[in-house]
């Protein structure tokens, strides 16, 4: 049974596209050189930044997978979301005057500055790799879902229109069509979720009622340690391992700070997005439990088994009324394309800059946009043909995609991390930790996919595939500075280059430029006081749902 569309249903996407485009056509006209094109010529101010920062990471796997996490193990899944806001502030207090200082465009460019150039290639290699492999399928198969259950459009329909509605506006407007469409993006996903929360919550009857309902423990952040999803002992330091390789060192994140005005809104812009990243545990995976709720109750889909992966599609067919459908739809088809756009322009930024530009370092600017937006059809042309791997991806492969980044995350962060804090780290020592890294991460990983078919009887082998991968994360990190010390240590020291204006001791031996530095006394003040209100509301919060 599909969804019977009303005209303003149809009224309120059409809108949303026409938005969209207009937008991204008004920046094409305006973008030239290649600080414009792939950083917004780093005019964006705070909000934009924050409003972007949010887009670009939460997709419709989100709706997915958190509503379906939800339905099935309550809200333990959210630790994912509000470290993510405790990582944004390091991120803007730790690495962004760090990045801004060193006037890099791109990750992989200040591992080289700290390290070395092999650093450089490993990182934009893997990054590259990684965005296509993953992220892209990932979308793909979550929109793919949502779309054929909400609107009975068939995958191929559903990711070739939208694949080409995103590269269009991307390829036309680079960063600043990007940045000022998520922020659009923003508002649309954000109204559409809260409207789908607070209709299935009224139609259960309340938040008493939700409490009623739902089983013992679904309404806590924190499971015991023995919980094959969510053990406490993995929530309580695995995000943090995890939140720091994504929002503090991921291009398609990173990008958005390096476009902002001066060292004031990128902090300002993170700590916006630090509160916004608060929201999804209420109006992602909490619909997750409302729809558990609704079902005890024999309000939604008497008798009949709803798969977690069915639970948003599901929620959005039978309790919305016309209008709110087309809201829900747009807001949908706004999380998709803010992502897809975020990887489109970040992987095509790390293909120009990285890549084409160490060939060709005597490029011009405008030989370096051309580029830029010739690598971004490409990458929409690899999504196209991904989409008929994308039919035949199983629930277990989808799983699989995204407990990835808990096996690469580890010696990316690693590196970034105590290379900020540790002068004595050296390029032998990142060498090292990312190669060992990348090996064991993927070894993981294949034999997990292996015992899943066919189990292993080794002991050994054994604990390490069926290990929480956040257990695992957590010890590929220890591994990984461990061996970062040891290598350091036992080698040369670094050159005074790679450390000054690249480390906490030797950041006073760089001066910002004037395009950079603090704006103002006021604002800096307005930042921590901001940052300590995030703080405590995330401990509340965390108290509260203990």
């Amino acid at each position: 049974m599909n969804l019977e569309f009303g005209l303003i249903d149809y009224a309120i996407i059409g809108l949303y596209f026409v938005i969209v485009f207009a937008i991204g056509f008004y920046f094409s006209r305006k973008e030239r050189s290649s600080t414009e094109y792939f950083l917004a010529g780093r005019h964006v101010g705070w909000f934009a930044v924050g409003a972007s920062l949010f887009a670009s990471n939460i997709s419709t796997e989100h709706f997915i997978g958190l509503s379906g996490s939800g339905y099935s193990s309550g809200l333990a899944a959210g630790n994912f979301e509000w470290s993510a806001s405790v990582c944004l502030l390091i991120l803007g207090w730790v690495f962004v005057p760090f990045y801004l200082k060193s006037g890099v465009f791109t990750m992989p460019e200040f591992l080289e500055r700290r390290y070395s150039p092999a650093s450089r290639w490993y990182l934009s290699s893997v990054s590259i790799i990684a965005y296509i492999l993953t992220k892209i399928s990932v979308h793909l198969f979550a929109v793919g879902i949502l779309l054929k259950q909400v609107m009975g459009w068939d995958l191929y329909t559903s990711s070739i229109l939208l694949v080409v509605a995103t590269g269009i506006y991307t390829i036309a407007g680079g960063m600043a069509a990007v940045i000022y469409t998520e922020l659009i993006q923003t508002f649309i996903l954000l109204i559409g979720a809260i409207a789908l929360t607070w209709i299935g919550l009224d139609k259960l009857g309340g938040w008493d009622e939700l409490v009623r309902t739902v089983p013992d423990g679904h309404l806590s952040m924190f499971k015991p340690m023995t919980d094959p999803d969510f053990p406490w002992t993995g929530v309580i330091i695995a995000p943090y391992i995890v939140g720091i390789w994504y929002w503090c060192t991921d291009q398609s994140i990173v990008q958005r700070v390096l476009a902002a005005k001066n060292i004031d809104h990128a902090k300002s812009g993170t700590v916006f997005a630090g509160f916004l990243k608060v929201l999804p545990v209420f109006i992602l995976i909490l619909p997750g439990l409302i729809c558990y709720g609704l079902q005890q109750k024999g309000l939604l889909m008497p008798g009949q088994k709803i798969s977690p992966n069915d639970v948003y599609p599901v929620m959005v067919k039978y309790l919305l009324p016309t209008g709110f459908r087309g809201l829900v739809v747009a807001s949908l088809l706004a999380a998709l394309m803010a992502s897809l756009a975020a990887v489109f322009n970040s992987a095509s930024t790390l293909m120009t800059l990285d890549v084409y530009q160490k060939f060709n370092p005597d490029a011009s600017e405008k030989r370096l946009v051309n580029f830029g937006r010739i690598s971004t059809v490409v990458l929409v042309a690899v999504s196209l043909l991904w989409v008929p791997l994308v039919n035949v991806l199983s629930d277990q492969l989808y799983v699989y995609l995204q407990s990835v980044q808990g096996y690469i995350s580890p010696p990316i962060a690693c590196v970034f991390l105590v290379g900020l804090l540790w002068p004595r780290a050296n390029a032998k020592g990142a060498a090292v930790v990312l190669w060992t890294g990348f090996v064991l991460g993927l070894l993981r990983f294949v034999l997990e996919v292996i015992h899943k078919n066919s189990p292993f009887s080794n002991p050994f082998i054994k604990t390490m595939v069926e290990m929480n991968f956040m257990h695992f994360a957590i010890i590929l990190f220890v591994i990984s500075i461990l061996l970062l010390i040891v290598i350091s240590l036992a080698t040369e020291r670094p050159a005074q280059e790679k450390l000054d204006g690249m480390t906490f001791e030797y950041a006073g031996n760089v001066d910002l430029t004037e395009d950079y530095k603090i704006e103002s006394r006021s604002r800096r003040r307005q930042n921590i006081i901001a940052s300590v209100i995030l703080g405590v509301m995330l401990v509340v919060l965390w108290g509260i749902f203990f």
